[in-house]
């Protein structure tokens, strides 16, 4: 009987995420996609700009179409002024995961001197001695730590990694992105 309650159970708490995954997988679009959807744009391209589309690369010159079909919908617009013409930024963004550490740092504190290491939110104090009625102990954690600054999960954050401007619906400059690490 109790087998039997706790499969419903189970269904409706398991029907939302899988709706969710559903959700996050279907909206992912790529340049196949786009291109599928908007068959009109691609076939009115050149021969050379459909080659270019169709393997994610924009050139000067290019609409802002047939950008959009290349590289898809940016994260953020900024408009500007270049030369005395009005110009959109389009930014697009990646979200990069980063750790702390490690680090390590000389300290004083309550028991002594010490030096105390850590990588991320994982903190070492080596092997800090203290008596107290004739016991003694070794202190291990970082004096230092803050849980609110220090996380388990490392931060995502997010770095643009292409820009392409336009003046008057038309490519002028675009840019990619090196990353800061290998």
């Amino acid at each position: 009987m109790i087998l039997n309650m706790k499969r419903p159970i189970l269904a409706a708490a398991l029907a939302p995420g899988i709706a969710l995954s559903a959700l996050i997988v279907t909206s992912c679009e790529t340049t196949e996609s786009r291109i599928s959807k908007h068959p009109e744009i691609y076939q009115n391209l050149s021969a050379n700009d459909r080659a270019l589309v169709s393997r994610g690369q924009i050139r000067p010159g290019m609409s802002q179409n047939t950008v959009w079909l290349a590289w898809g919908s940016p994260d953020r617009k900024i408009t500007g002024n270049m030369r005395g013409h009005a110009t959109e930024t389009w930014i697009y963004v990646r979200y990069e995961t980063y750790w702390y550490g490690p680090y390590g740092y000389p300290y004083y504190g309550p028991y002594g001197p010490g030096f105390g290491y850590g990588f991320g939110a994982v903190g070492v104090v080596a092997g800090r001695h203290h008596r107290h009625g004739g016991r003694t102990f070794v202190f291990f954690g970082d004096p230092f730590y803050d849980p609110f600054f220090y996380s388990y999960i490392p931060p995502s954050v997010p770095v643009p990694y292409k820009t392409v401007t336009f003046v008057n619906g038309r490519v002028v400059s675009f840019q990619y992105m090196e990353r800061p690490y290998g």
